[in-house]
């Protein structure tokens, strides 16, 4: 790296450091264009993103279709508030629910919103459909979550980092280890009012319960009148190989939630998606939002339902995952575990060997972005547009970072 490489790119580093408030911690790369499975940063480095914007970017970055839905409704109107109808809305909404097999859906814009939002019309409906009283019953939720880090979503997060200084705390909210069906039984009573679940916890480092679990799960939410909730904001739409990761076990929720990819990687797009014996809960002025469902948002979302319509991403992601689980698994005693489901990886890693933000920083070096969570596991979650030669890379690269650590 030159000296006015360094120079630039320490700019913005420095920059966004004492000017930007340190709620994250990046690697140090300046990005600053991005075209399919691949960005460029500020001085003309090239690097493989295998973060996909946590998932957001699904499609890549640029896709030609999105980018044409855009800027075609960047033209016409981008917001009029729910005050009036809007021409997109209403077909964005049918063509979801169709999607997802749902009656309804509730537009909003970031992912915990949209879990906020389901938390909300599961309390109402627990109230005013299940008669449990006001000011009362429980919602069971899971050991390792992320759903966001709203007030009341950190209330029963289980990362301490997430919820220190944070109280007090929303009550309401029972803990449960993730996939344990009999600890989920336990924790049911009279007053229970859903189960919000991961079907895979992407920021947990891409845990998949055991077979059965989510079955289980639909089966005592119908057995005891209680909603089922899936956030599907990270593992939905192609990621899996299913449109959504619920497929996989062939069950059916009470509530889909949705965002990341839904908003194409080009702005903040969420939803959730239920039949009208739950939505109907919420009336005018119950629940709402400013650009929630506004017309650009809802082009956008239009497009990224039709091309989730043709099955070309989940077969992409089905075709290219089993390629990156097949390279992963041969990496050798270094790696503890890989877990993977369609395009979509978590390694565990030897942490004397190094730890997931040594590996994330020696990737980056060789050209590939990644993203370490809880010390020595690293995600790995190209876009779906990504080549096989780009799998090999990923695959290739981490060899390359592990036998140099090893040395």
């Amino acid at each position: 790296m030159s000296a006015s490489t360094a120079s630039s790119t320490q700019h913005h580093v420095d920059l966004t450091e004492s000017r930007a408030a340190h709620n994250y911690h990046p690697l140090p790369v300046v990005l600053a264009h991005g075209e399919g499975a691949w960005v460029t940063d500020v001085d003309g480095n090239r690097y493989l993103d295998c973060l996909a914007g946590y998932s957001a970017l699904n499609f890549g970055h640029g896709h030609p279709q999105l980018i044409a839905a855009a800027e075609t409704q960047l033209r016409k109107l981008t917001l009029t508030s729910r005050a009036f109808y809007n021409d997109q809305l209403g077909e964005f909404a049918a063509e979801l629910g169709d999607l997802v097999g749902k009656e309804v859906i509730l537009p909003m814009n970031t992912g915990a919103e949209a879990v906020e939002t389901a938390l909300k019309v599961a309390r109402r409906w627990g109230h005013e459909v299940k008669g449990i009283p006001a000011e009362r019953g429980q919602i069971i939720v899971m050991d390792g979550n992320f759903h966001g880090r709203t007030t009341t979503i950190v209330s029963f997060s289980t990362d301490e980092e997430a919820r220190a200084g944070f109280g007090p705390f929303t009550p309401g909210f029972v803990v449960v280890p993730y996939g344990d069906a009999e600890a989920l039984e336990a924790a049911i009573n009279d007053e229970t009012i859903a189960v919000l679940v991961e079907p895979i916890q992407g920021e947990g480092g891409v845990v998949i319960p055991p077979a059965g679990f989510l079955g289980r799960v639909r089966e005592l939410c119908t057995q005891h009148n209680m909603l089922f909730i899936a956030d599907e904001i990270q593992s939905g739409l192609a990621r899996t190989g299913r449109t959504l990761a619920v497929e996989h076990e062939n069950v059916v929720p009470d509530i889909v939630v949705l965002g990341k990819a839904l908003g194409g990687g080009i702005l903040p797009v969420s939803a959730i998606a239920a039949n009208h014996d739950v939505l109907d809960v919420i009336t005018p002025g119950s629940h709402g939002s400013t650009f929630g469902g506004n017309p650009l948002a809802a082009a956008v979302g239009r497009e990224v339902v039709a091309m989730l319509g043709t099955g070309e991403f989940q077969d992409a992601a089905s075709r290219l995952g089993a390629r990156l689980t097949e390279r992963l698994n041969g990496l050798g005693d270094a790696v503890v575990t890989v877990r993977s489901r369609g395009l979509w990886a978590g390694l565990d890693l030897d942490p004397n060997v190094m730890s997931g933000r040594d590996l994330s920083v020696a990737l980056m070096h060789r050209g590939v972005l990644v993203k370490d969570t809880h010390g020595s596991t690293v995600r790995i979650a190209p876009p779906l547009v990504a080549s096989e030669s780009d799998i090999d890379l990923i695959a290739d690269s981490i060899s390359e970072s592990l036998a140099d650590a090893i040395r």
